[in-house]
């Protein structure tokens, strides 16, 4: 029987694994991150599985650790997302491509430009994952020496999304006449000017690329401090989300959903796909046998340095056997402190055992058979808690084929995921209605 609700899978691909060690895993591909080859393969995986998407997160600077860890991290070097993801669109059709841009540190010109055409030349598959850059380094890469602030940060960011939005209605649909006989290739009548003039951006328009396929490339955004669901009742479409548990998930929706009611925003206009990392075994014991082999490859190194990070501050001078002593605000990622935090208390862990859960993954994570990770998603889809997940594989090439082959299979003899795609564009595996032009209803 067809079940009333169908879950949403991306494919987080950071641009491969997010666990600091996949790239050392037993029969693993340690270049996969800057391999086209690989990297064109595990995209017609996961459209073969039928996924919604291929996302791609993205840093304007290499991760900020000292040389000890940052020498241990895969993530030091990967393709530009918008030099990649339309090599993908080429050699796949259906499945959605997502790439993050930086609000801070890009113009919204460039954006409203790069993603109009990575959503022509896909047939209507872009997504923007839409980020204000975490990471301080990123400001001297661009003539900064400081990192603006959070609030500010989030000001701009919301300036900029319907910049950006104003941008892509700059003609209307049937704004190219293409007449060969009159020599009219468009009716300058459905061009629109921006002219935007506001507190922090000045643009004035219009684009030079024709109106994207799906009107609008997918709006995507993550972060679940109180400016980023704000940020995200107002203008997103897809939430990333970071719950660790199914009640966190339920809360993080109805408290975003409820922001969107507050906005005048219909809240089914919105999906909400928390961050999950998964481990496959055809037994619990040998899926969490391969999670912790996995684990075990973490260096000590690399496990303080990401809780530095994640915090906020440098945390190798903290007793490793005590207990997380009190960490003040900064100005990097709330979220990602609030999360160390709650984890470290929640589970009574030392600072040694936070720093070792850091630096492999430290969200929400499904370990076990094809069938128990079925029953936890489908527990999450059922209680409201989300609208299916962004998944994170413990290593490739193999966690990702256990995923694919093994739990998409549960999941569809289930009624619980798509046999096929039933539309081309990435709006239409979402549900996402197709935005009006904003200037030419």
């Amino acid at each position: 029987m067809a079940h009333p609700r169908r879950l949403h899978l991306g494919a987080f691909m950071r641009p491969v694994g997010i666990h600091t060690a996949w790239w050392r895993y037993p029969g693993g591909l340690p270049d996969a991150n800057f391999n086209i080859r690989h990297l064109a393969r595990f995209a017609q995986e996961l459209e073969a599985a039928k996924f919604d998407a291929f996302f791609m997160a993205d840093h304007l600077a290499v991760l900020n650790m000292p040389v000890e860890a940052l020498k241990r991290s895969a993530t030091v070097t990967s393709f530009d997302p918008a030099t990649l993801l339309p090599a993908l669109a080429m050699v796949t059709e259906r499945i959605g491509l997502v790439a993050t841009a930086s609000t801070t540190y890009d113009q919204p010109f460039h954006v409203a430009r790069r993603f109009a055409s990575l959503d022509h030349l896909s047939g209507g598959r872009a997504g923007w994952n839409v980020v204000t850059t975490s990471n301080p380094d990123a400001a001297k890469n661009f003539g900064l020496e400081h990192h603006p602030e959070h609030a500010d940060r989030y000001d701009r960011a919301r300036e900029f999304v319907e910049v950006v939005k104003g941008l892509w209605d700059s003609f209307s649909d049937d704004a190219f006449l293409r007449d060969v006989e009159s020599g009219i290739f468009f009716d300058p009548e459905r061009m629109h000017v921006l002219d935007h003039q506001g507190p922090h951006l000045s643009v004035r328009g219009p684009l030079n690329v024709a109106r994207p396929v799906q009107g609008w490339p997918v709006i995507v955004q993550a972060g679940a401090s109180d400016a980023g669901r704000q940020l995200a009742a107002e203008t997103a479409e897809v939430i990333f989300g970071a719950a660790a548990s199914l009640e966190d998930g339920r809360r993080f929706a109805q408290d975003v959903r409820g922001r969107m009611v507050a906005v005048g925003r219909d809240p089914d206009d919105l999906k909400i796909l928390p961050a999950c990392f998964v481990v496959v075994g055809d037994t619990l014991e040998e899926a969490r046998a391969r999670r912790a082999h996995l684990d075990g490859l973490v260096h000590e190194a690399s496990a303080v340095a990401a809780l530095s990070i994640a915090l906020g501050v440098d945390a190798s001078a903290f007793d490793p056997d005590g207990p997380l002593p009190e960490i003040p605000e900064t100005n990097q990622s709330k979220t990602g402190r609030e999360r160390a935090i709650t984890l470290a208390r929640r589970e009574n862990l030392t600072v040694r055992q936070l720093a070792q859960r850091l630096g492999g993954y430290a969200g929400l994570a499904m370990v076990g058979t094809p069938a128990t990770i079925a029953d936890e998603m489908q527990a999450w889809l059922e209680a409201g808690a989300s609208d299916g997940f962004n998944i994170m594989v413990s290593d490739l090439p193999q966690g990702l084929e256990d995923f694919t082959r093994k739990v998409v299979p549960e999941l569809q003899a289930r009624g619980l995921f798509r046999r096929d795609y039933e539309g081309t564009t990435l709006r239409d595996h979402l549900g996402l209605k197709r935005p009006e032009n904003r200037f030419f209803a």
